[in-house]
């Protein structure tokens, strides 16, 4: 028999110097969209120190201000002291960026196949889980949940000493069945400014952070690692380097359910990166909601200049009542899978995306975020033959 186990997911603030490279890329994605809403959009950030690089490729007839976007978005981030690690005023901004390749553009809109083709090759997953109402991992649901406080403190001034840098990690322990019982470790770790002694900072967090998002986990023999190292006053990218898509299992299922081989942030719908592993989401999500499955993992896989997936696979983990065969069945005929019905279905050509870069590009109560909703719970279970 399976004996108890802890799983760990951890998130980053939107001041991690990694997540400030999403949010720039996905800020000018927006500001193309909004723009020309059929812009071909594949942006990279890096960032150290006190410069930005902007770099890759873009295919827009709207004027794209990189450098006013990548100072405003550090500055909405927080970062509005050089001590912090950068400064939005003063940093330097270094942009590098082509047009779309002409040979990726016509398998997009006119190549060898009628219809709309993907982007590129490449496969994507998509995971639900009911154990908790996001039907999320409780672990990456718990750590977003913590970042996501900690910069509401930090900007509401609870906390005037924080600073915009900091993470979150969950250890999660389940039953020999799979439930979630308890928090068993929960580690955060905030930039600060000087002279704040740890207990200080120790007491706070556990306050105003972890117990207002995981009180109803966590126990007497729950283990707390506040800013473990003790001190945590350089952060930013004067302590790290920062690039788009290396938090690329922060942003989907905390390394519950697997990922796909590209990152989402700076990217349009058109690459099925992105839009593909939104879908994949959307579809799994659905099957647990109509109650058919506990678990599901959907992968996607496609061509390059190809619509249709090349395959599709679902895996419940032995937790479904009704054949795997019968569910393939059900979305192949009734859900969005090539990519311009997965645009269109999701409405996806819109500047919504900034949003999306920090704290999860799943489980998340927001309107903008079409590939949450669960309107095809009902006609699932009328497919499968379960009532309400």
């Amino acid at each position: 028999m399976k004996k108890k186990f802890v799983i760990s997911s951890e998130s980053v603030t939107e001041g991690h110097p990694d997540k400030m490279c999403d949010l720039i890329s996905d800020a000018i994605l927006d500001e193309a969209l909004r723009q020309d809403n059929c812009s071909r959009v594949a942006i990279e950030t890096a960032t150290k120190n006190g410069g930005v690089m902007v770099f890759g490729e873009m295919t827009t007839r709207g004027y794209i201000d990189i450098p006013r976007i990548v100072r405003n978005t550090i500055k909405e981030i927080g970062y509005t002291k050089s001590e912090y690690g950068i400064e939005w005023e003063t940093c330097s901004v270094w942009v590098q960026i082509t047009e779309q390749s002409p040979d990726i553009s016509q398998g997009i809109t006119s190549g060898l196949h009628k219809d709309q083709g993907a982007g590129d090759q490449g496969m994507m997953y998509g995971y639900a889980t009911n154990e908790t109402k996001e039907f999320m991992p409780l672990s990456i649901s718990l750590a977003h949940k913590l970042t996501k406080k900690l910069a509401e403190v930090r900007k509401g001034k609870e906390l005037t000493y924080l600073r915009p840098d900091g993470k979150a990690q969950v250890s999660i322990e389940y039953d020999e069945k799979g439930k979630p019982l308890r928090a068993d470790t929960i580690v955060v770790s905030t930039q600060h400014d000087g002279g704040i002694s740890h207990d200080r900072i120790y007491r706070d967090i556990i306050e105003k952070v972890v117990k207002p998002v995981c009180k109803k986990w966590t126990d007497t023999d729950t283990i707390y690692h506040i800013n473990p190292t003790g001190s945590f006053v350089r952060g930013g990218p004067y302590a790290d380097a920062g690039l788009t898509g290396r938090k690329i299992i922060v942003d989907t299922y905390g390394g519950i359910g697997r990922h796909g081989g590209g990152a989402f942030s700076g990217k349009d719908p058109t690459k099925v990166d992105r839009s593909a592993a939104y879908a994949a989401r959307y579809i799994a999500k659905n099957i647990v909601a109509a109650g058919i499955a506990e678990r599901c993992e959907v992968q996607l896989a496609y061509a390059i200049g190809v619509a249709e997936p090349v395959s599709i696979n679902i895996d419940c983990f032995g937790t479904n009542k009704t054949t795997i065969e019968k569910i393939e069945k059900i979305v192949r005929e009734f859900f969005p899978l090539t990519p311009r019905k997965i645009i269109e279905y999701f409405n996806l050509q819109r500047p919504i995306f900034t949003k999306t870069a920090a704290y999860g590009h799943f489980g998340r109560d927001d309107p903008d975020f079409t590939w949450e909703r669960t309107d095809k719970v009902e006609l699932i279970r009328r497919e499968v033959g379960i009532k309400k």
